[in-house]
Parts: C-alpha cells; structure tokens; sequence
C-alpha cells in the first residue's frame, strides 16, 4: 500500500488496512516496517497489531522464515486460521480444492461429469470431494470459513442462484447456497465461471492491469470483464455474454440454432458443441470438444478450416468489446485456446483489423497462464478478499478472539 499523504491517513488508517499491507508482503514486516508505511505512532501500531494478534489474524514470522538476515520481531498473516473450499464446475467436468487463506491450492481433486444432469447429481459429487480434501488434509467442517462455486451459467450473484442457463438442465433458480450451508456454517459464493477466472488472471498475473478482458472457448463461450481491479457484473450479474451476440455469416444460408434457443449466435458457430456438430456432419468420427481439438492439431483440413472461420467469427464478436471496454489484456482460456495458433491468428487479425487504433494501441491478446486452474484461483482470491475486507477485519478485531467465526460480507449485485 503506497502512502503519498501520511499526515491525513495517520489517524485514519485501519486494522483491515494494515492487515493488507501483511497480505501485499508475504515475507512479514516488523512494528518498525508499520509505522514506516503508515506513519502511524508505535502506541497505536502495537495496539492494531495486538487487536490482530488477538484475532488469529496474524502470527509471529516462522523461525524457518527470518532466515538470510531478517529481523526478529515480524509478523505475517496466518493463513492457518482456517481453510477455503472451491468449486470450479465446467459443462463436462469439475475441479474441486482446498486452499488456505491466502489463497494457495493445497489439495484438488477434478473428476468427469455432465453438468446436464442436474444440480443434485452435481453438487452431490462436489460435497463428497469436499468432505474427502478435508479429511486428506486434517480438516473438519468447522475450519471451513468460505465456500465458493462457480458454474458455466449466467448467476445472479446476490442470491447465488443460476437464471435461465442455456446448458445447465434443472439447474434454473436452485438454492446453490443452501445446499453447502445445510452443512457448513459458512458463507457461500456463487459465479459465472469466466468471472472468477477473470479475477483469478487479473490478480494473479497481471496485478498491474486493471482492465482485463477473460475469454473462455470450451464447450461454450463465455467472457468475464475486470474493470477498476474488480469484477463487472452488471446490473443483474449477466455483463460479458458476448457468447450469445447474434451475427450473419456471408457463406451460411441457415443460421444454426444455438443452445439458447435463438439462431445464429456467436457460440452456435464457434463453441466447441458447434465445432463437435459440424466435424460429425463433415464424416468426421468424434465424440467431444477434446476430440476437435485433437483433430485441428493433427492437422485435419476441414478441422482447421472451421477453426479458422471460428476464429475470424469470434474475433469479430471480442473487436466489438474491445471498442465498448477498451481492455488491456485479452487472455484466452479453455479447451479451445489450446490449438496452437490457429485459433489465435484468427482472432488477432480480426481483433487489430476491426478495433480503433487507440484501443489497441497497448493491447496483448494472451493465452491464460492460469488455464485450467483460473477458475479455482480465483474462486480462493475472491472468497479471500471478501474475508479481510477492511469492515470484516474491524469487525473481527472488535469482538476479539481467534475463535470468533469470520464472515463474508453481503454480495451487493454489483
């Protein structure tokens, strides 16, 4: 945290704030390395660092850690205190993890499964992944301070509730949270899967960027938008589907029907179901998204041909946003994103031909760094951030205690 005026903020600088300072420098800081950022007095840096202490928010630096010459006397956040558990559930498959609190993976599991048959059939598999991390690393449900899912559906994140999702049969409206809270005493988050690997990207990669544009070609299309270092949800949480974007291509006569039920969307040409439908349409023997993408790197003509076409189509879909958003970074994850350059060529060309010069004067499109754990990354970053924010911190501290249960505070739609 840069201090420019310390003067104005010395009075007015938080528990919670000093707490992000720890989570800013993972190494530790002493009393010392406080009141130098924040320029508040030693009297009232040791009672916010004791009021942290006292709340198992902090801990004395691991001997092991002031090693090299580092100074007695620092501190670091306990990311001990208690666990995370996240979900990450994509239309054929699922990824589960533990993590600490700062975010760090420390078990996972994933396993095969079709979102298609249900939220019980699905969320059952998840509560048994999740007993099965906690027990494999010595946890039990109390240590459990936050829960987060995300899905490949639009989510009204106020409620957690999915509403209208193409793909996701029986899944409309159904109560996520209360599933989880049934047996855990904890808060739960519920997203769009391309918004949490949007934050994920955004914060863990390119922390400098705060306008990031995260496109996800799998089985379908999905985008999530990072604006101002925070996730754009839009008014009602459905901001970014440029996936369903209606366009006309020159040489087909009959727009396909999408999965949503209108014709002609950018998904229906260009999500890995439509390349799956037109590869077995062409003769082609293929079963899955996989398969195409095997297919296209292979070489296979027809393959590469719709890759390429995909490519030009969906380019012209993510111009658009550029000109509307004007990100900086455009990173590019899913089964799809991983044809070698076919599909990136493609887009590039479209991208830089078609936005506004100023738009793309500094812009990178980029291959996720994170792809295919962004999702869980950024499901932990989230459920952390809600955990120290500076009132939940204040809070905490206040009524004291390391046993006292941390909650998240109440999504507001934004």
């Amino acid at each position: 945290m840069a201090i420019t005026g310390v003067s104005t903020l010395r009075m007015g600088v938080s528990s919670g704030e000093i707490l992000s300072l720890f989570r800013d420098i993972p190494d530790g800081l002493t009393k010392a390395d406080v009141m130098r950022h924040t320029g508040l007095s030693r009297t009232t840096v040791n009672q916010r660092l004791d009021g942290l202490l006292a709340a198992g928010l902090l801990m004395p630096a691991p001997t092991e850690a002031r090693t090299g010459g580092r100074p007695a006397g620092q501190f670091v956040v306990n990311r001990g205190r208690g666990v995370l558990l996240v979900a990450d559930v994509g239309a054929t498959g699922l990824r589960t993890a533990v993590c600490d609190l700062g975010g760090e993976v420390r078990a996972e599991r994933d396993v095969r499964a079709d979102v298609t048959s249900g939220p019980t059939a699905i969320l059952t598999i998840v509560s048994k992944l999740f007993a099965e991390l906690l027990d494999e690393r010595g946890h039990a449900p109390g240590d459990v301070l936050g829960i987060g899912i995300d899905v490949p559906g639009p989510v009204d994140f106020a409620s957690g509730r999915v509403v209208s999702p193409p793909i996701m049969t029986g899944w409309d409206r159904f109560d996520i949270p209360g599933w989880f809270t049934a047996h855990y005493n904890c808060p739960v988050l519920v997203d769009k899967d391309v918004n949490a690997m949007a934050f994920g990207e955004q914060r863990l990669r390119y922390p400098e960027v705060p306008h990031l544009l995260m496109v996800k070609i799998g089985t379908g299309i999905g985008t999530g938008l990072i604006a101002g270092g925070q996730v754009h949800r839009g008014a009602d949480g459905a901001a970014g589907d440029i996936g369903h974007i209606q366009v006309v291509v020159d040489d087909v006569a009959e727009p396909p029907l999408c999965r949503c039920g209108n014709v002609g969307c950018v998904e229906a040409y260009t999500g890995g179901w439509a390349l799956v439908r037109d590869l077995q349409a062409a003769g082609r023997d293929i079963a899955s998204v996989d398969d195409a993408v095997r297919l296209i790197r292979s070489g296979d003509l027809v393959a590469v041909r719709l890759a390429r076409r995909a490519a030009r189509i969906l380019g012209g879909a993510i111009a658009d946003t550029v000109n509307l958003f004007n990100p900086r970074i455009i990173a590019i994850g899913g089964q799809l994103a991983h044809t070698d350059e076919q599909l990136f060529a493609g887009i590039r060309e479209i991208v830089y031909r078609r936005s506004l010069p100023l738009a793309t004067r500094n812009l990178q499109i980029v291959r996720s760094d994170l792809d295919p754990n962004a999702g869980i990354l950024g499901l932990a970053q989230l459920l952390v951030d809600g955990i120290y924010s500076p009132q939940r911190v204040q809070e905490l501290v206040d009524r004291g205690g390391a046993g006292s249960k941390i909650m998240l505070p109440v999504p507001d739609g934004e």
